[in-house]
């Protein structure tokens, strides 16, 4: 099983090209920050690839940090594309914006009311026959639950979390000292950032640009803990650390500072970041790494900090918002190939004795097609691994157990009620279900109700269709798109002889008005049976689940509506691989396969070590290696 290879944008270039324009890495006595418990398993805690962008800033890796489009600025630094808690922020930014259409979205009072026999006797805030040609009750809709997901990224310096004298402007990425002069040694001002670097991202790198030092460039560059004092620069204060720009030094905790690298002025470009694998922080200065600073950072949330201490002094920073100038994507690459490599290394014969690695996968994949009730192609499967092991007669397979599939009738009959449930048809899963197996729904009441959810959903997705398409014929011709109502095959200056095309049209409209509206009367009553045969359902899901399904009444198409991603076919195939478990287990057998355990306990493991900045934190289990 082998990982995706790596995109052109990660090709690692030479170390050797870089090594001549680079300082020197510092000395074994780098200032040590304590990081607990993070810890490198493949590498050297104090020594880092020397990375620079002197070469690759033109588009070597070709990739650009991006905002998403309509995304209230939510954005991806490229050097965390991909990555599992990229993955994870994503989706609980899509969660929070979700949750945000649906508090917005048409409610009632809380209560849920019924669905009366008849449809058109009830409106909510007198409200007027809907587009379905009658007025219902409808179902106040809850906002879909947020869970807490991972760290956020920073995004802007804090208004609440600065010193007096610095004025943060530029939607929160610039700052400037406006306030008197700090004539005290170790007077000045500072500010934090809205969140801590997340260390599940592994590495953590930022950038500020010096638009002006200010006199005599009194300006420190790094991060601290939330309760550090802003009254002094960063670096100056326990837990606290920076990198200067008057003197080059970088300070750890004290007003004492050491030698690091050079000082910077207008117009530099300096970076810092973080590698929480390692439990070391590091700066950049216009695109040149300028070797570790800092070792074994302490296990307490870090915040991007800036100070300084002259008037005149102003600072951009970039979040990743950007593109940097520092080539940070391709040292989070090389650490990466670093822990892949020592992946690829692991001996894997003794993991199912006597079976070699490829016999290994083979029998899972075989297991796997058994499982889901792929007859055909589990034969076909079997077939081509037995040919291949006669031809190839490898004596390192000797062990491997011959494929040897007879009909499987349960697997048919599982197969044939999961694909009627991917094709919406619910009925006929039902109707097999109880044919086959009559004790699964019964022992399995809550697969049953969602089951029935599913058919509810699929009816309101039929009616939707036809009103919409109904809507399309009646506006094309009026959009001058004749030819494409009538068909391409025929000619626009073709005579028309009484009228039987339009009397076609009409025809068609009416059948599929009537078709509509038997479709909805159906609709309706199901969704009464089903408030009915749960009105006294304790479960919190049945409730919520019926509010949510019975809120795509409000809708005039709830395929663009927050119900969206109920209506979609995606939400068949959950609903099936639940059902098809449960009639496993009923089987007494297993209610998932080898294979899928395989991946659930890796994406355990992985998630595992990746706390705290682990060594799998660089890791995504999904797209490095089960991706297509």
């Amino acid at each position: 099983m082998n990982p995706t290879p790596p995109s052109p944008n990660q090709q690692q270039i030479p170390e050797s090209q870089y090594r001549p324009y680079l300082p020197q890495e510092p000395s074994e006595d780098a200032a040590p920050v304590r990081i607990g418990t993070a810890v490198n398993a493949w590498g050297s805690a104090n020594g880092m690839t020397h990375w620079s962008n002197q070469y690759s800033i033109a588009g070597v890796y070709g990739a650009h940090n991006h905002t998403l489009p309509g995304s209230g600025g939510f954005f991806v630094p490229t050097y965390l594309r991909d990555s599992k808690y990229m993955e994870r922020l994503e989706n609980a930014h899509k969660a929070k914006v979700v949750a945000q259409k649906e508090t917005a979205a048409p409610h009632t009072n809380g209560h849920l009311t019924s669905l009366s026999k008849n449809s058109s006797s009830v409106s909510l805030h007198k409200l007027a026959p809907s587009h379905r040609g009658m007025t219902y009750d409808i179902i106040e809709h809850q906002p879909v639950a947020v869970f807490e997901g991972p760290t956020p990224l920073p995004s802007k310096w804090l208004e609440l979390d600065k010193y007096g004298g610095l004025e943060i402007v530029g939607d929160g990425l610039e700052v400037r000292y406006t306030g008197p002069l700090r004539t005290h040694d170790h007077e000045a001002a500072a500010a934090r950032a809205d969140h801590p670097m997340p260390s599940q991202c592994g590495i953590y790198y930022y950038e500020v640009t010096i638009v002006s030092k200010g006199k005599d460039g009194m300006i420190g560059i790094g991060f601290s803990g939330p309760k550090v004092s802003l009254e002094k620069l960063p670096g100056w204060e326990s837990d606290s650390w920076a990198y200067h720009g008057d003197d080059g030094m970088t300070f750890c905790c004290q007003a004492t500072g050491k030698k690091y690298g050079p000082t910077f002025t207008n117009q530099d470009v300096i970076g810092c970041g973080v590698n929480f694998m390692t439990g070391s922080a590091f700066f950049t200065k216009n695109g040149v790494f300028q070797g570790n600073a800092f070792r074994d950072l302490k296990d307490i949330n870090l915040y991007p900090s800036v100070g300084a201490k002259r008037p005149g002094a102003q600072l951009g920073v970039n979040f990743g918002q950007s593109p940097f100038i520092f080539d940070i994507d391709g040292m989070v690459a090389c650490e990466k190939s670093r822990t892949m490599t020592a992946i690829n290394s692991v001996n894997t014969k003794q993991l199912s004795p006597p079976l070699s690695e490829d016999g290994l996968i083979k029998e899972l994949v075989a297991q796997f097609l058994r499982h889901a009730g792929y007859v055909d192609t589990a034969k076909a499967f079997a077939t081509e691994i037995s040919s291949e092991s006669n031809a190839l007669n490898k004596g390192s397979d000797g062990h491997f157990e011959q494929f040897t599939i007879q009909e499987d009738l349960d697997a048919i009959n599982r197969q044939q009620i999961r694909a009627a449930i991917l094709e919406g048809d619910i009925d006929k899963a039902l109707k097999r279900t109880n044919a086959y197996y009559p004790d699964v729904l019964r022992d399995n009441p809550l697969i049953h109700f969602r089951l029935r959810c599913r058919k509810f959903v699929e009816l309101m997705r039929e009616s939707t269709e036809l009103l919409s398409g109904s809507f399309e014929k009646r506006s094309k011709p009026l959009n001058g798109h004749a030819e494409e109502f009538f068909g391409q095959a025929m000619e626009l200056d073709e005579p028309v002889v009484n009228g039987e095309n339009w009397d076609r049209m009409d025809t068609e409209e009416m059948d599929n008005s009537r078709k509509y509206e038997e479709i909805l009367n159906e609709t309706l009553r199901y969704a009464q049976e089903l408030k009915y045969d749960y009105k006294d359902d304790p479960s919190k899901e049945v409730k919520s689940t019926l509010e949510l399904i019975f809120a795509m009444f409000a809708y005039e198409d709830p395929r663009k509506s927050p119900t969206a991603a109920v209506i979609q076919d995606s939400g068949r195939i959950p609903v099936a691989e639940e059902l098809n478990s449960a009639i496993l287990v009923s089987l007494g057998r297993s209610s998932s396969a080898a294979l899928e355990r395989l991946c659930q306990q890796t994406e355990v493991l992985v998630s595992d070590i990746s706390e705290l900045g682990g060594p799998g934190s660089l890791i995504n289990v999904q797209h490095d290696f089960l991706k297509l």
